[in-house]
C-alpha cells in the first residue's frame, strides 16, 4: 500500500495531474454506473429509479452531462477554480458530465433515440476513445508527438511546428481512410497516425470512393481486408461491449436513460 500512495504521489500529485487523473476515473465509474441502471430499467426491475421525466417529455441523461461539462467549464475560469481542492473537483465533474454525455454520442449523431439499436454502438465507440485519450494524457504523452522535441531555439519551434503538420496530416489521412480509431489515438502516438495511414483504406471511406476505382484489385482488397477483419475483430469486440454496455436490438426501444 506504501508503495502505492508513494507512486501516486510521485506520478499524479507532483506531476500535477491529479485533476485529470480524477476526470479519468470519474469518466470511467460514471459510464460503468450509468449503463448498469440503463439495463437495470431495461430489464424492467421494479425498485430500481426509472427514467426521469417532465409531463410527456423524456429527460436523457445528456442534458444532465452537459449540465455538468458547463458548470465545470465555467467555473475552471473562475480565479478559485485555479487552486486546489477545486481545481480536483471541478475535473472530476467534467468527467461525470463527459461521460454522460458520450453514453448518448449516438443519439447526438443521428438525432433520434437509437440508444439500444445497432448505431448505439457508436456511443460505446465514442467512449472507449475518450478514456483511451485521456488514459495517454495522464501518461503524460502529449498531443502531435511533441513531448521530448523542441525548445527555446528557432530550429526547436521549427521541430514543433514540422511534427504537429506531419502528425496532422497523418491523422487527416487516417480519418479519410475510415481509420477513426487510428486516426484519433494518432493525435497523441505518432505511430498509430503512421500505421492509420499506410494502411489500406476500408471500402466505405471517403478515400475509397476517391482512389479505388470499381472493381479494381485495390477495391477488391480493401473489401476482402474489411471482411477478414469484422469476422476476427468485430465480432469480439462486440461481445467485450455487450457485456458491459448490454445488448443492441435491430429497432430502438423506448427511451432508456
Amino acid at each position: 500500500m506504501d508503495v502505492l500512495v508513494e507512486l501516486y504521489r510521485t506520478q499524479i500529485i507532483d506531476t500535477g495531474k491529479q485533476a485529470l487523473f480524477l476526470l479519468l476515473v470519474a469518466f470511467i465509474v460514471t459510464f460503468l454506473f450509468i449503463r448498469f441502471s440503463v439495463r437495470m430499467i431495461r430489464a424492467g426491475v421494479s425498485w430500481w429509479p426509472g427514467n426521469i421525466s417532465s409531463g410527456d417529455v423524456h429527460v436523457h441523461h445528456v442534458v444532465f452531462g452537459m449540465v455538468c461539462m458547463l458548470v465545470a467549464g465555467l467555473l475552471a475560469f473562475a480565479p478559485a477554480g485555479w487552486e486546489s481542492p477545486w481545481w480536483e473537483i471541478l475535473g472530476a465533474l467534467f468527467g461525470i458530465g463527459a461521460a454522460l454525455v458520450l453514453d448518448e454520442f449516438a443519439l447526438i449523431l443521428h438525432l433520434e433515440d437509437v440508444y439500444w439499436s445497432e448505431r448505439g454502438r457508436k456511443s460505446v465507440d465514442a467512449v472507449v476513445l475518450g478514456a483511451a485519450v485521456t488514459a495517454l494524457l495522464v501518461l503524460g504523452v502529449l498531443p502531435f508527438g511533441i513531448d521530448g522535441i523542441g525548445g527555446d531555439t528557432a530550429l526547436g519551434r521549427w521541430a514543433y511546428v514540422i511534427a504537429i503538420v506531419v502528425d496532422g496530416a497523418l491523422v487527416l489521412v487516417a480519418f479519410l481512410k475510415g481509420r477513426l480509431w487510428l486516426g484519433v489515438l494518432g493525435l497523441l502516438v505518432v505511430l498509430f497516425a503512421l500505421i492509420g495511414a499506410v494502411r489500406l483504406a476500408r471500402p466505405e471511406s471517403p478515400w475509397a470512393r476517391w482512389r479505388y476505382q470499381p472493381g479494381s484489385r485495390r477495391q477488391q482488397r480493401a473489401v476482402d481486408r474489411a471482411r477478414r477483419h469484422d469476422v476476427r475483430w468485430r465480432r469480439l469486440k462486440h461481445r467485450v461491449f455487450d457485456a458491459v454496455a448490454g445488448r443492441p436490438h435491430i429497432e430502438p426501444e423506448q427511451p432508456t436513460g
